[in-house]
């Protein structure tokens, strides 16, 4: 939640930035991938993120396959294996970093713009992505760690509860599962299975670039065309299936704990969905906001249900999740529950009150920080627009789609999306 109110944060500010200073630039690579760039001068640096559509919805029978080719990636490339790569880029003060989640897979790296530095940085972004090494002692370590941190995540009743309510709520579409894999499928992941996850979607055509920094368009791209030199052209990944509607389910799942995890929702919407603005605005008065939120006041406020209750979207390139979690004592477990629902079902009835709504606005626009944190934040923005296809002009409008939803629209945005009987319910704990 706090997450994705400084993401709009960002978003906003970057709107500003951009609308005063130079605009964004885009353009495509001699292979295909497509390019986003925004000049930022003040400081002897530049940070480039490459964003592919090869995160956890695409890894078919075998889950985790995404997150295992994603993190072999750094595990040895080119001519240099893990520590060599690592020192090379160390030595120069060059970050390089990747990661994926369920709908994408990326690497980024943040250097100086000095040649020779940035020689380096462009040459082993380019190993990273085109050429891993996939040798059989880094697949060994990292198959380990992935199966400890999947034993890890089983010890904790908030990520047991993650992932049933993904199971149940998307059931056997490519979001349900878990993207860290299972016991099974990590064991069953080897070199023909990452080589062939790979080759198909580490690809030119699959890839978006962002940069920011203090290079010239000329400058930015040539290194667009370094990065992703090698790749193959490719194709772009199929579109994902449309979500089941699954809805009236409950799940109560005894753990070892003093706190009982709770997690309500349905499906929600995608990136760029005509309701998106309302149900975000809406979002912010409902739950978005935490401890000054509708259901911060109900649950928390009023009966002292929960610490920590809060709602959000999760819109990714088909209809993420509407989310309600809270944590309580097991024994005020059902009460909780209770009121987080009957909280929504009211506030999908009534809506927000104009103050409320106002005062949303007011704080999702006005109540940021002056300045960007760093350029590296803003590459990452930059990266998500392209990647999720949003117009080059999406953060000068921001703003002003914001300031523009009214009550009427978020009570039709609710209404027709959002129902506390259609929801489905996981409740993990009451077993300590």
């Amino acid at each position: 939640m706090a997450a994705e109110r400084w993401a709009l944060a960002a978003l906003i500010l970057l709107g500003g930035l951009v609308h005063a200073g130079p605009a964004i630039e885009s353009w495509r690579t001699t292979g295909g991938a497509r390019v986003l760039y925004v000049n930022a001068p003040d400081l002897p640096m530049v940070d480039v993120r490459v964003v592919l559509d090869a995160g956890s919805a695409r890894d078919g029978d075998l889950p985790g396959l995404a997150q295992f080719t994603n993190a072999m990636l750094d595990e040895g490339a080119g001519d240099w294996d893990a520590d060599a790569l690592a020192l090379r880029l160390e030595e120069r003060g060059i970050q390089l970093a990747n990661g994926s989640l369920r709908d994408m897979a990326w690497v980024s790296v943040r250097s100086l713009i000095e040649p020779e530095v940035l020689e380096v940085a462009l040459e082993s972004t380019n190993a990273v992505l085109s050429r891993p090494q996939f040798s059989a002692d880094a697949i060994a370590r990292v198959r380990e760690q992935m199966q400890a941190g999947l034993r890890s995540s089983l010890q904790s009743p908030a990520s047991v509860a993650q992932r049933l309510f993904y199971q149940t709520l998307y059931a056997d579409h490519p979001y349900a599962h878990w993207p860290a894999g299972d016991e099974k499928s990590l064991t069953e992941i080897g070199l023909e299975e990452l080589q062939r996850f790979h080759g198909q979607y580490y690809v030119a055509a699959n890839a978006v670039i962002a940069i920011v920094g203090a290079v010239d368009r000329k400058t930015a791209e040539a290194i667009a065309e370094r990065v992703v030199e090698g790749l193959e052209p490719g194709q772009r990944a199929p579109a994902l299936p449309k979500p089941p509607v699954v809805s009236g389910a409950e799940l109560r799942e005894n753990f070892p704990s003093s706190q009982t995890h709770i997690y309500v929702g349905q499906g929600g919407m995608a990136r760029h969905d005509p309701d998106y603005f309302a149900l975000y605005v809406g979002n912010h008065v409902l739950g978005g906001s935490s401890l000054v939120s509708t259901l911060g006041e109900e649950v928390r406020n009023k009966r002292g249900l929960s610490y920590s209750v809060y709602s959000r979207f999760s819109p990714m390139r088909v209809d993420g999740p509407f989310l309600m979690v809270a944590q309580t004592k097991n024994e005020q477990a059902d009460e909780a529950l209770r009121v987080m629902r009957e909280t929504l079902d009211r506030f999908v009835e009534q809506g927000p009150s104009e103050e409320e709504l106002e005062a949303a606005k007011q704080n999702l626009i006005g109540g940021f920080p002056l300045q960007i944190a760093s350029n590296a934040k803003i590459v990452e923005y930059l990266a998500m627009m392209g990647f999720y296809d949003h117009p080059l002009d999406w953060l000068d409008t921001l703003t002003d789609k914001l300031a523009a939803v009214d009550v009427e629209q978020v009570r039709d945005a609710f209404s027709r999306r959002i129902s506390g009987t259609a929801g489905i319910a996981v409740i993990v704990g009451g077993n300590d």
